[in-house]
């Protein structure tokens, strides 16, 4: 871990990343890619110090209230004490504002902060993001090794609809031979039905691959499922999109479930909820 002062803390968008790099270990994580310049080791994760006090100056400045997104590049509940610092003060800057949330993580640390969450909620809307990748307690300790399992993450999501704060989950990605299975996506509905999930973010049976991704994922293929890199370079080669032979089966069944049980299921239209700030007396503005 190491502390850097930057010059700013919220995109055009209003999105915010307290810190670069992460400490999951997740084998197929994007952010590795070259392409987002993290010229530190991954695992050295930058903590952005003075990111709270950017938060401040940065809502006082605005005319309107907004949904603050964090999370889509790194986590914000990576477990390091300066990190969970950052977070809980930003929350506690989003909350007097009176501004929204939409925060996306893998950890059970977020309950750390519920009693936020909820303030937030209160006065604005909160929306609580969970990545769920395998139904196999044994194969996510494999792919995302550093960080709590998929059962537990639906308890999180349990406990976030029980506070009455709205939840969509990131199903993604599916390794193909490895958890692009109907066992699978069955397994992780199933969770999302019994959480009461709002929506679920899909981009089909499949993941991505850049340079920088693409090395680090095929070591961890080389340790932990012998003999599957070569099969993914003769099938795939250097294509950006990898999608699994399952996808034009089990694509169909994930719209079909989720219509079934009232999940709303369309991107954009999720992307727009996550960005649309709501009042408690109706009124909307801008988005993220």
């Amino acid at each position: 871990m190491h502390l850097r002062e930057v010059k700013g803390i919220l995109s055009a968008h209003n999105g915010m990343n307290i810190s670069r790099g992460c400490t999951h270990g997740c084998i197929y994580c994007d952010s590795r890619s070259k392409c987002y310049h993290i010229e530190h080791d991954f695992e050295d994760v930058q903590i952005k110090s003075n990111a709270p006090a950017l938060l401040e100056d940065a809502l006082k400045r605005k005319r309107k209230k907004c949904m603050i997104g964090t999370g889509a590049m790194s986590d914000p509940y990576i477990p390091i004490p300066e990190n969970l610092t950052n977070i809980r003060a930003c929350l506690e800057i989003i909350e007097k504002h009176g501004c929204g949330i939409a925060i996306q993580t893998k950890s059970d640390l977020i309950l750390r902060d519920l009693d936020l969450l909820s303030a937030i909620n209160k006065k604005a809307k909160c929306v609580v993001e969970m990545t769920l990748t395998t139904f196999d307690e044994n194969l996510c300790k494999i792919i995302e090794p550093n960080v709590c399992g998929t059962k537990r993450r639906f308890e999180v999501l349990k406990i976030m609809q029980e506070r009455g704060i709205q939840t969509i989950v990131w199903l993604s990605p599916f390794l193909p031979f490895i958890n692009d299975t109907e066992e699978n996506l069955r397994g992780l509905l199933d969770y999302c039905i019994d959480a009461g999930v709002y929506g679920i973010l899909f981009w089909g049976i499949g993941l991505t691959l850049r340079e920088g991704d693409r090395e680090y994922f095929y070591s961890k293929l080389d340790k932990h499922f012998p003999g599957l890199k070569a099969v993914y370079q003769k099938k795939y080669g250097l294509n950006y999109v990898v999608t699994s032979d399952n996808n034009d089966k089990l694509w169909p069944l994930f719209h079909d479930i989720c219509k079934e049980r009232n999940i709303v299921c369309n991107n954009d239209e999720l992307f727009k909820y996550m960005g649309t700030f709501e009042g408690k007396r109706g009124e909307q503005m801008e988005l993220f």
